[in-house]
């Protein structure tokens, strides 16, 4: 078996467990309301961190136990070792960012905890510990992302890399809606913000991956995660309801909340990508960010069936994300050029 496959792989399952109990947890709030600390997708989220976190620390306690004993640090395990407190701990910095997002996960689980003895239910998603809850959440995604671009050449990394990625992009679908407190009223800022994540992840894992096809891969990774999602959150939020005695609200309509936030013309979008991909960066990039932005009301038209009329706004809306779309890919390609310096030498690579 691949050395660094075992820890990479637990990781990511943490990450992809938390995105299901965030997905449920989502349609819940939507279609039953109230919760308590200890609900079945609460505790999918912390068993995921969880899971995450100990992966993480595991491996950071081999990783210094080895380097104490001055033994060879196998650099494709997580990137290189860099130290950490004092050099007391040598932590391959994957796994670095990966548990300092289970260990805050934990911090502002305790604070959760606090909020629901004090307040009693939760009717919204978005309460302040809340919020910390999913940030810590991206950070260790983003750590899941940086252990197997490490081994990008590498089967197993080059799969990892599509499918971490592709959980990253789902999982910011939940923070552009914390654009919904921005003024918006030239133009729609949680479509803008949609735009400007979903371009920046699909650029950043296509230059991580460096090959042809790489923006689609993800794009294909998404639709498929938003297909299961569309199925499993209106199920899930359904049995458990009827399993804790809990009814229905009267306009619940089957539509799931997380996966319809997904863009539907993602893959769309990847394959533009693909296309324009010997044109300046910020041409795909703009060309990405305008189709996400002016297909995200056509999208609720044929989920929802709210009405859609070509208004200034949308036309702004358009625009905005043509701008911002262009600086996410300039980002994206940046942060996929970091993450590609976090591979060792070919020299150094280990099977």
């Amino acid at each position: 078996m691949p050395r660094g496959l075992v820890p990479a792989s637990i990781v990511l399952g943490g990450t992809l467990l938390s995105l299901i109990g965030l997905t449920w947890d989502i349609q819940w709030h939507s279609d039953v309301g109230p919760d308590t600390f200890f609900t079945m997708p609460h505790l999918f989220l912390y068993a995921g961190s969880a899971v995450s976190g100990l992966a993480s620390l595991v491996v950071v306690l081999m990783t210094t136990a080895n380097a104490k004993r001055d033994r060879d640090v196998d650099p494709i395990v997580g990137g290189r070792a860099v130290g950490v407190f004092g050099r007391t701990f040598a932590a391959p910095v994957g796994y670095l960012i990966s548990g300092t997002g289970a260990a805050l996960f934990l911090v502002y689980g305790l604070w959760d905890q606090w909020w629901h003895g004090l307040y009693g239910f939760d009717a919204v998603i978005d309460s302040p510990p809340h919020i910390g809850l999913l940030l810590s959440i991206s950070i260790t995604m983003v750590g899941a992302v940086m252990v197997f671009a490490v081994a990008r050449d590498q089967r197993w990394g080059l799969y990892g890399v599509i499918v971490s990625a592709s959980a990253l992009l789902v999982f910011s679908m939940v923070t552009s809606l914390g654009l919904r407190a921005a003024p918006g009223t030239l133009f729609n800022p949680v479509s803008v913000g949609t735009a400007f994540f979903s371009v920046m992840i699909l650029f950043m894992a296509a230059h991580v991956l460096n090959r042809r096809g790489g923006a689609l891969a993800v794009g294909v990774g998404v639709a498929v995660l938003q297909a299961l999602f569309w199925w499993f959150s209106p199920w899930a939020a359904e049995v458990y309801a009827d399993a804790t005695g809990l009814p229905l609200r009267d306009y619940v309509d089957g539509i799931p909340a997380m996966p319809n936030m997904i863009p539907m013309c993602l893959v769309v979008v990847a394959v533009a990508v693909e296309l324009l991909h010997k044109l300046p960066v910020w041409v795909p990039g703009a060309v990405g960010g305008a189709l996400i932005a002016a297909c995200a009301p056509i999208q609720r038209l044929l989920t929802y069936g709210a009405p859609f009329h070509v208004t200034g706004r949308y036309l702004a809306t358009i625009v905005v994300a043509a701008v911002l779309g262009a600086l996410a890919a300039q980002l994206g390609r940046r942060f996929g050029h970091m993450l590609r310096q976090l591979a060792p030498a070919k020299e150094d690579n280990h099977a």
